[in-house]
């Protein structure tokens, strides 16, 4: 494949010709962002990477991060940036394909084929090719892409260990719930609140367990709710491998009470140079996706 095209080839070249050379990093990075079978996804192409995006009921949006050096080579030749629509299931899957225990071949992503398909095949094994096809559709109009501001001058945030994060709430669980999230300045704190038949707290002390919160910033007091369902969502499809590497997990409330939960998924093999995560445990530079989720505050009645 190469990996340049001339300027009278370039009309009818694909929009993009990436290969990916670790598939099972791309999987669970979207995998975190997969809380039901049938979900669409919106992705959109640009020379930067590749943006996938979810959402459900207007309350609830998840990015996932893939930027161009996440790829063994990736080739842009599209004006713009296309966007087009496809099942999140279906890429997961298919990508699964060109996995076994132990090893992934490396994968060509094209887009688009001759009829607006993502096809993809496996490269690099003499042996066998892998083809897949993934048909696509007009993307579905994102039913809102929020500006996130600050609640403050100050940024409201934290930072706790990803496996920390979804035991809390997965513990704070009450059918039909709602989660109560409140930042205090003095003492710096957390507290994650459940109510149901009855009510269950959770508190994060800055001072008492510095182990247990990485970070903490806040200079004033507020509380937000939040729908469980949507809250659980941020965590549940977390891959164990990102929860047993440990790694951090940011949580910051912005302007009305917007939420962002921010993941870092490795997408690289391990042997290459290393910077600092939100944890501040080494990481491959620029080998790693990063997820956003974003849930809207219930309202007042």
């Amino acid at each position: 494949m190469s990996s340049s095209t001339t300027s009278g080839q370039r009309d009818d070249a694909p929009d993009l010709i990436c290969v990916l050379d670790y598939v099972h990093g791309m999987v669970d990075a979207l995998s975190c962002v997969r809380w039901n079978k049938h979900q669409g996804a919106v992705v959109e192409l640009s020379e930067h990477g590749i943006v996938v995006t979810v959402e459900e009921s207007g309350c609830l949006q998840a990015k996932v991060y893939l930027k161009s050096q996440l790829f063994a080579e990736y080739d842009y030749g599209a004006e713009g940036r296309p966007r087009f629509g496809l099942s999140l299931g279906l890429l997961v899957d298919c990508l699964n394909m060109f996995t076994v225990p132990g090893f992934a071949s490396p994968v060509e992503i094209r887009y688009p084929g001759p009829d607006m398909q993502l096809l993809l095949r496996s490269v690099g094994s003499p042996d066998a090719c892998i083809h897949a096809e993934i048909r696509t559709r007009i993307p579905d109009t994102l039913a809102w892409d929020y500006d996130f501001e600050h609640a403050g001058n100050t940024p409201v945030t934290f930072t706790v260990k990803s496996a920390i994060l979804k035991e809390t709430i997965d513990d704070l669980e009450w059918p039909g719930s709602s989660i109560q999230i409140q930042f205090l300045p003095d003492p710096p704190s957390v507290i994650f609140k459940g109510e149901g038949h009855g009510d269950l707290e959770i508190e994060f002390s800055y001072y008492a367990n510095t182990g247990l919160l990485i970070a903490f910033q806040c200079d004033q007091e507020l509380f937000y709710r939040y729908k469980y369902k949507f809250l659980r969502a941020t965590t549940s499809n977390v891959p164990t491998s990102v929860l047993k590497e440990n790694r951090g997990s940011k949580v910051t409330i912005g302007r009305g009470g917007m939420l962002k939960i921010q993941h870092l998924v490795s997408v690289a093999r391990l042997g290459t140079q290393s910077y600092h995560n939100f944890a501040g445990g080494p990481q491959q530079p620029s080998r790693i996706a990063f997820i956003e989720f974003f849930v809207k505050p219930e309202e007042d009645d």
